[in-house]
């Protein structure tokens, strides 16, 4: 087992490694950031002067040995667009609005997929199923930023309910928590209602019916109970995809998290912040999948050996 998690977590810095590799050229692809930074009447002695400033006068495979020898250590550098502030620093002062961002978005998602998945498995075949079907087409194909900006023309502009944009109390959650945690319910619907099938054509359902118990709790509690092994184990690769996703909705929503800190840091070529956003991201993914993967090597001692 220590062999198995070493080599995976191996494989995770090395994901790392290569995401921060394309990061860095990517990022240098949107142009030179002295563009921006410098006014339009500036001369070659402007940008040759904080050319050197910032080390970009030096090579590209210099600059980038740099990036990964401070990176390792946690310094992406500071800003240039928010002066006096690290590039880090910004990451960790806006995380926790996409952390509840995304955690309210989970919690709506399970909240509208499971019971409707239940139902659907129940109901196979009925009216009931077929809209099931349709909302995990709608959820699967609908685009975000599409979605998030007709919600808040319905709701926040005609009708006045929730907020257009900001961040606040609950009011101000709802909507952007629907269209980032919308997808997600789709998927975990789907989940649902085929495990829930499997479950409810086995025998020990049918014993405990035969045994007289209530039909709500066969339902309920025993075949849910063993149709959410499934969804649990894709519970966390929803939370990772929540975390990375929200880069859109918060863009739609002007949420003021790392979503829409790493979309102003791209228009403005803050190269160092918009790293350290992509390198936090990918490690909570990464992270993320590597906790999956040795919970199912725990589940089942087949996939350690192979």
């Amino acid at each position: 087992m220590q062999r198995f998690i070493a080599r995976r977590a191996f494989q995770s810095l090395l994901a790392i490694w290569v995401m921060s590799l394309i990061v860095f050229g990517l990022a240098r692809v949107t142009g030179n950031p002295l563009d921006v930074m410098l006014p339009l009447e500036a001369g070659p002695e402007d940008y040759e002067r904080l050319s050197k400033h910032w080390g970009l006068d030096q090579p590209l495979y210099a600059q980038y040995v740099i990036f990964l020898s401070k990176a390792v250590q946690g310094d992406f550098g500071n800003s240039w667009k928010w002066h006096g502030y690290t590039a880090m620093g910004l990451v960790q002062q806006r995380l926790p609005a996409t952390l509840q961002l995304a955690g309210f978005a989970l919690v709506i998602s399970i909240v509208i997929a499971v019971p409707i998945g239940v139902m659907a498995a129940v109901m196979k075949g009925t009216s009931w199923d077929s809209g099931a079907k349709l909302i995990a087409l709608l959820g699967q194909s609908l685009p975000g930023f599409w979605l998030g900006i007709v919600l808040m023309w319905i709701f926040a502009v005609h009708l006045g309910w929730f907020p257009t944009s900001g961040r606040g109390g609950i009011e101000y959650m709802i909507l952007p928590a629907i269209t980032l945690g919308w997808f997600q319910v789709a998927v975990i619907m789907r989940l649902v209602r085929s495990s829930m099938l499997d479950v409810l054509d086995s025998e020990f359902v049918k014993l405990t019916r035969i045994k007289g118990l209530a039909e709500w709790k066969v339902i309920w509690k025993h075949c849910l109970r063993n149709a959410a092994i499934a969804p649990l184990t894709f519970f966390a690769i929803i939370a990772g995809v929540l975390m990375t996703g929200s880069v859109i909705t918060e863009s739609v929503f002007s949420w003021p998290g790392t979503g829409l800190l790493v979309v102003d840091a791209v228009r403005a070529r803050d190269f160092q912040v918009v790293q350290a956003v992509v390198i936090v991201f990918s490690g909570i993914f990464i992270l993320t999948n590597l906790v999956v993967d040795i919970l199912y090597a725990y589940l089942d001692p087949r996939i350690r050996y192979q």
